[in-house]
């Protein structure tokens, strides 16, 4: 039982303990992540759905409309009535202002209204404007594509530039090993009287300094540990487990050319929306068509309809004198009243509105090939430039390489020679030195020729992250 629990309990530790190990992440991992956090991008997706909210507002403008309305209060009215004269003698003879009156309506009153709209025919304008925005949307969605890729090349370099600290420590670790072997060495020489102290202080004062790089590399490593923190959020200890390595990439030549950029794309999508703009500007002297219906409802209550004379005459004969109207009916309504059909508005002359309207938008299709015209000149350029990069930079890995070998088998002649007394410490230190840094400029060699690649490929939009590491 004893030996049971003991085992339970050893499981209960262990085995989580495999469960909860962290992995390093790999740079898909790190490129998901920036991805999702990176502010350029999200803002930029933010501002596209102001395009989305355009599209849906076009396709609802053909929706029918409902508007109800209505108002209550108070009424008090006058009719004045002046009757002119009518003579036609011998029949009639009635003088001006015979039948003068004054009708009053007061009391409470109570409209209610419904309108119904609907557009028919908007004279082209609407399906104009709806190609327009596609092409906005498809300039965006193009412009995504260039922010996605700066993202990747701001990973991309980080990364590289963590692998060039990892590399940076290979070669100083080994520098170490060489220098303490050396350094056990030079005690014996000078126990032997082969070297002088000084000699002997410069091997210390070396191993001095290759400390001082030790501790400049790892302030570097945890500005780059940082650096990828923000840009990725990802927790700092597996960051820290992330051991990459440095290698040349060999790149095929461009399939594509400057016309695939993302920028030139977008610009012609947007000239493209440009030219929907102008023809929708010119439907302004076309009719536009919509279907109307109104529903009414009027209502009188407790009013009161008199007049300040006569409406029925006098009758002196009968000693009649005639009667004034004075009728406060209960309530009065007028429901359904209906109206229903169609109108059209025809704009004649708009004041040269509409043809200003068209000119703008002329304008800034103008606006937009000069700009692509522009766009093409420096793309060009920047195409050339970046081509040339990648090819010194690739020159110079050669040539790095080839300068690597000649240090090592210089600081290989220097051991042997230190080592039988046929030279001094300050030669072995030299080429000690020039061995670490012509392996760091071979590294850094690397560096740039992978950046100088992925610009190379960004210049015809063509960067494919799977030439420089391994995705999964």
């Amino acid at each position: 039982m004893k030996n049971n629990l003991l085992i339970f309990t050893f499981s209960f530790f262990a085995f989580p303990a495999f469960g909860w190990a962290q992995s390093a992440p790999d740079f898909k991992e790190l490129l998901d992540s920036a991805m999702v956090r990176d502010s350029n991008l999200k803002m930029q997706i933010t501002q596209n759905k102001l395009t989305d909210l355009d599209e849906h507002k076009l396709k609802d403008i053909f929706l029918p409309t409902l508007e109800l309305s209505g108002k209550a209060g108070y009424l008090n009215g006058t009719a004045r009535l002046t009757s002119p004269e009518i003579n036609l003698a011998p029949f009639i003879n009635i003088p001006e202002g015979t039948f003068n009156n004054n009708f009053n309506v007061s009391g409470f009153s109570g409209v209610a209204k419904a309108d119904a709209k609907m557009l028919l025919y908007s004279g082209g304008k609407v399906k104009y404007l709806k190609k327009a925005v596609e092409e906005k949307k498809k300039s965006e969605e193009v412009l995504l594509e260039k922010t996605k890729d700066e993202v990747v090349a701001t990973i991309s370099k980080a990364y590289d530039q963590l692998a060039l600290i990892h590399q940076s420590k290979k070669v100083l670790d080994e520098s170490k090993k060489r220098l303490d072997i050396n350094k056990k060495t030079a005690d014996k020489a000078l126990g032997y009287g082969l070297i002088t102290p000084y000699d002997h202080k410069k091997i210390e004062l070396a191993q001095a300094t290759l400390n001082a790089k030790m501790v400049e590399y790892e302030g570097k490593k945890e500005l780059l540990l940082t650096q990828l923190y923000i840009l990725t959020g990802i927790d700092r200890e597996r960051l820290r487990m992330i051991d990459p390595v440095l290698s040349p990439v060999e790149l095929l030549a461009a399939e594509k050319g400057i016309e695939q950029r993302a920028e030139v794309r977008a610009l012609e999508h947007g000239i493209s929306a440009a030219d929907y703009k102008i023809k929708a500007e010119k439907t302004w002297m076309i009719p536009k068509v919509q279907l109307m219906a109104s529903a009414y409802y009027i209502g009188l209550y407790g009013n009161r309809i008199k007049s300040s004379e006569n409406v029925v005459p006098a009758v002196p004969l009968l000693g009649y004198e005639g009667k004034k109207l004075d009728w406060s009916p209960n309530n009065i309504n007028v429901f359904p009243l209906i109206t229903a059909g169609v109108g059209f508005k025809w704009e004649i002359f708009d004041g040269k509105e509409g043809k200003h309207a068209e000119e703008t938008a002329k304008v800034g299709k103008e606006v937009l090939q000069n700009q692509k015209e522009d766009a093409l000149k420096k793309l060009t350029l920047n195409l050339a430039n970046n081509q040339t990069n990648y090819n010194i930079a690739s020159a110079q890995i050669t040539l790095k390489a080839k300068e690597k070998e000649l240090a090592k088998n210089a600081l290989v002649q220097a051991e042997k020679e230190f080592r039988y007394g046929m030279s001094k410490s300050s030669q072995l230190i030299d080429a000690e030195n020039d061995l670490e840094a012509v392996e760091l400029e071979y590294q850094n060699a690397i560096f740039n020729q992978r950046r100088a690649g992925i610009e190379l490929m960004r210049s015809t939009q063509e960067l494919d992250i799977t030439r420089f590491y391994l995705i999964p």
